[in-house]
Protein backbone atom coordinates (compact mmCIF):
# COMPACT_ATOMS: atom_id res chain seq x y z
CA UNK A 1 0.00 0.00 0.00
CA UNK A 2 0.92 3.24 -0.97
CA UNK A 3 0.41 6.80 0.27
CA UNK A 4 -2.59 7.14 -1.97
CA UNK A 5 -4.15 4.01 -1.66
CA UNK A 6 -3.69 4.77 2.72
CA UNK A 7 -5.19 8.42 2.22
CA UNK A 8 -8.06 6.13 0.18
CA UNK A 9 -8.72 3.76 2.62
CA UNK A 10 -8.85 6.59 5.29
CA UNK A 11 -11.46 8.70 3.55
CA UNK A 12 -13.77 5.47 3.27
CA UNK A 13 -13.08 3.99 6.52
CA UNK A 14 -13.90 7.56 8.20
CA UNK A 15 -16.40 9.23 5.54
CA UNK A 16 -14.38 12.33 5.15
CA UNK A 17 -13.51 13.48 1.90
CA UNK A 18 -9.82 12.43 0.50
CA UNK A 19 -8.87 16.02 0.45
CA UNK A 20 -9.59 15.80 4.38
CA UNK A 21 -7.78 12.26 4.98
CA UNK A 22 -4.29 13.91 2.66
CA UNK A 23 -4.55 16.75 5.82
CA UNK A 24 -4.89 14.17 8.14
CA UNK A 25 -2.39 11.47 7.07
CA UNK A 26 -0.01 14.79 6.44
CA UNK A 27 -0.33 16.09 10.32
CA UNK A 28 -0.06 12.77 11.75
CA UNK A 29 3.16 12.05 10.11
CA UNK A 30 4.71 15.59 10.50
CA UNK A 31 4.22 15.16 13.91
CA UNK A 32 6.04 11.70 14.19
CA UNK A 33 8.56 13.40 12.75
CA UNK A 34 8.93 16.46 14.52
CA UNK A 35 8.66 14.39 18.07
CA UNK A 36 11.38 11.73 16.51
CA UNK A 37 13.49 14.89 15.64
CA UNK A 38 13.49 15.92 19.25
CA UNK A 39 14.40 12.79 20.56
CA UNK A 40 11.18 11.75 22.12
CA UNK A 41 9.01 8.66 21.55
CA UNK A 42 6.23 8.13 19.90
CA UNK A 43 3.39 5.41 21.21
CA UNK A 44 0.27 4.34 19.50
CA UNK A 45 -1.29 2.20 22.42
CA UNK A 46 -2.58 -1.23 20.12
CA UNK A 47 -0.30 -0.28 17.36
CA UNK A 48 3.58 0.50 18.38
CA UNK A 49 5.87 2.79 19.15
CA UNK A 50 8.95 4.55 17.37
CA UNK A 51 12.05 5.33 19.20
CA UNK A 52 15.18 6.79 17.72
CA UNK A 53 18.04 4.45 18.32
CA UNK A 54 21.82 5.54 17.65
CA UNK A 55 24.26 3.19 15.28
CA UNK A 56 27.47 3.70 16.17
CA UNK A 57 30.11 4.07 13.37
CA UNK A 58 31.58 0.69 12.36
CA UNK A 59 33.64 -0.76 9.27
CA UNK A 60 32.07 -2.71 6.63
CA UNK A 61 33.05 -4.75 3.35
CA UNK A 62 32.07 -3.39 -0.06
CA UNK A 63 30.26 -6.47 -1.40
CA UNK A 64 31.52 -5.60 -5.19
CA UNK A 65 34.92 -5.46 -4.23
CA UNK A 66 35.76 -6.96 -0.65
CA UNK A 67 37.42 -3.53 -0.06
CA UNK A 68 36.52 -2.05 3.80
CA UNK A 69 34.44 0.99 4.16
CA UNK A 70 33.94 2.91 7.05
CA UNK A 71 30.54 2.77 8.02
CA UNK A 72 29.49 6.66 9.89
CA UNK A 73 27.46 6.65 13.00
CA UNK A 74 23.91 7.69 12.37
CA UNK A 75 20.53 7.54 14.05
CA UNK A 76 17.79 5.41 12.96
CA UNK A 77 14.55 4.95 13.50
CA UNK A 78 13.13 1.91 15.62
CA UNK A 79 9.30 0.56 15.27
CA UNK A 80 8.15 -2.00 18.45
CA UNK A 81 5.02 -3.27 17.37
CA UNK A 82 2.32 -3.56 19.99
CA UNK A 83 0.96 -7.23 21.19
CA UNK A 84 -2.18 -6.59 19.29
CA UNK A 85 -0.74 -5.78 16.32
CA UNK A 86 1.43 -8.94 16.46
CA UNK A 87 -1.76 -10.84 17.47
CA UNK A 88 -3.14 -9.93 13.98
CA UNK A 89 0.05 -10.04 11.95
CA UNK A 90 0.25 -13.73 13.36
CA UNK A 91 -2.86 -15.00 13.65
CA UNK A 92 -3.46 -14.82 9.37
Amino acid sequence: MNKSELIEAIALETDVPKAAAKRILNAITRTINVTLTNGECVSLVGFGSFSVKSRTARTGRNPKTGASIQIPAANTVHFKPGKPLKTVINSN
